[in-house]
């Protein structure tokens, strides 16, 4: 039996939400450009939500950009999906099944762009929504917005949004809400500026250019939710048979959910109703406190742990989090180092602690496979946006050598001692296994390796601002620091040295007290 319409009336308790027969007759009020899982499982999850509570009452048009894969699934099954939230909140195992009926219908751009564009004259529409990938939000400049449809997603744009000018001759009030959800700071203004240099190209009407950016809203926006998507196809096995029913669209993901939208514009606010269903929607201002949060506390963590925890032997963040060792470092260098620099005059110490608090469960969330070596793409690129502005803070608030940055740089060094195969891919070993390198530093870290010692890498890698914008090595005792727990690492394991680091902390503490 396969997930549809039909089937609802049988469900049982298995089911945490199941949508009520009134929600397949809601007005279409968004158009969502993108079919990927972050996107059912973020935005769309607050959607299928709000219209539960009766709140925003209106289904989404997705629109697929390529015609690689198809929408059988979607026809079949009614547009419904089954949503799995998994993980770990409140120290406790949350796992849930939702039957989300956001979808209403869903298109190819480039079959069915005439189709699209007739949603353009759709007066409930109100939403345009996007993740396209980072690369998603560039400007072809050539991009011939007459086209079939248009190459770029810019041009998409634009060319719905002239196609809605057009269709209600200009009316101001008719203008949307567009918010994009693609991982660049920004997003919002980005796109807005790279749509409206299209029109100027394009040779577009003043009067549209001027409607095009005095009457819609684009919107900065951060997404923040594990959406690992299809589940493996044992565990998908052994949900469908504990719900009944079989699903080609079945969706994990995990139970933290944080959507920051920017704004202070009270018809955003009022179009943006679904926010009253979920505390995870953030309308506010300014959503930089967010990003930093994020970027500093979760991704900066996970930054300085992953080669570490490479090197420890330990393929994903969960298994790391189930050893005593692994999970205290993780922990005290977000808690002890990392925190006390995030907070500032925006950021208060007890939403760094919340923030600092809800990534440790996402890390030990039991159902999540991320991988280490995933975390190590661009490796040098991650540390110097998001590590070093911490470790120059930290410096400035206190001369105390930060122990826990030291060890995760001295980790970092030795998983980019590298040799290069004969294809010219960089690689590594650790526990007597290869790794690859994605790093546009691999090449660097080749050479200095197979030129220096240990203490010279140290010394050569620190004091290079050009990777680092600044020579780390004029810090005071930190060079000193990472070469000490860089011999340690090389010649008694990560084990060994973070039980001596714990030790020699745990005495600093006790002396200082």
């Amino acid at each position: 039996m396969q997930l549809s319409k039909k089937i609802l009336p049988y469900f049982k308790g298995a089911i945490n939400s199941v949508p009520a027969e009134a929600i397949f007759k809601l007005p279409e009020k968004a158009l969502q450009f993108g079919t990927g899982v972050l996107l059912r499982g973020l935005p769309d999850y607050f959607i299928d939500k709000a219209n539960k509570q009766g709140l925003f009452n209106g289904r989404i048009v997705m629109v697929k950009s390529t015609d690689s894969g198809d929408t059988d699934a979607y026809d079949s099954q009614d547009g419904l999906y089954t949503q799995c939230v998994r993980g770990i909140y409140n120290n406790s195992v949350v796992e849930e099944y939702i039957i989300n009926a956001s979808i209403s219908r869903v298109f190819s751009a480039r079959s069915q762009w005439s189709e699209v564009l007739a949603c353009a004259a759709n007066p409930d529409l109100v939403i345009i929504i996007s993740n396209t990938t980072e690369v998603g939000i560039a400007l072809v400049e050539n991009d011939n917005i007459q086209a079939n449809p248009p190459e770029s997603f810019p041009g998409k744009l634009l060319a719905f949004l002239y196609q809605r000018y057009k269709a209600f001759d200009g009316d101001k009030n008719r203008g949307l809400v567009i918010i994009p959800t693609e991982l660049i700071t920004d997003n919002g203004n980005k796109l807005q500026s790279i749509v409206t240099e299209l029109a100027y190209l394009n040779k577009f009407e003043n009067a549209f250019i001027e409607w095009l950016n005095n009457d819609n809203y684009f919107c900065n926006s951060l997404v923040d939710r594990i959406v690992p998507g299809k589940l493996p196809a044992t565990e998908q096995k052994t949900a469908e048979e504990k719900l009944g029913y079989t699903d080609e669209l079945m969706i994990m993901s995990e139970v933290y959910r944080l959507w920051a939208i920017e704004s202070s514009d009270q018809k955003v606010k009022n179009v943006l109703s679904f926010a009253h269903a979920d505390a995870g929607v953030v309308i506010t201002p300014d959503i930089n406190k967010h990003r930093e949060l994020k970027l500093r506390l979760l991704n900066g963590t996970h930054t300085l742990s992953c080669g570490l925890a490479h090197l420890a032997g330990f393929e994903t963040v969960k298994q790391a989090m189930e050893n005593k060792s692994l999970e205290q470092y993780v922990c005290n260098l977000m808690m002890q180092e990392i925190a006390p620099c995030v907070i500032n005059k925006d950021v208060t110490a007890a939403e760094v602690h919340e923030f600092a608090n809800n990534v440790i469960e996402r890390f030990r969330n039991p159902f999540l496979d991320h991988k280490w070596l995933n975390i190590t793409l661009n490796y040098t690129q991650k540390i110097k946006m998001r590590n070093v502005p911490l470790l120059l803070k930290h410096y400035q608030q206190n001369l105390n050598v930060p122990g826990y940055m030291a060890l995760g740089f001295a980790a970092y060094l030795l998983f980019m001692k590298c040799e290069q195969d004969e294809g010219g891919k960089y690689f590594g070993i650790a526990n007597e296994s290869d790794y690859t390198l994605q790093d546009n530093q691999a090449g660097y870290y080749n050479q200095l390796w197979k030129n220096n010692s240990p203490a010279e890498v140290v010394k050569k890698s620190l004091a290079n601002d050009a990777l680092w914008g600044t020579d780390l090595s004029s810090l005071p005792g930190f060079a000193l620091a990472v070469e000490h727990y860089l011999n340690s690492i090389i010649h008694r394991g990560v084990s060994e040295t973070i039980k001596d680091f714990e030790k020699d902390h745990h005495k600093a503490e006790s002396h200082e007290a």
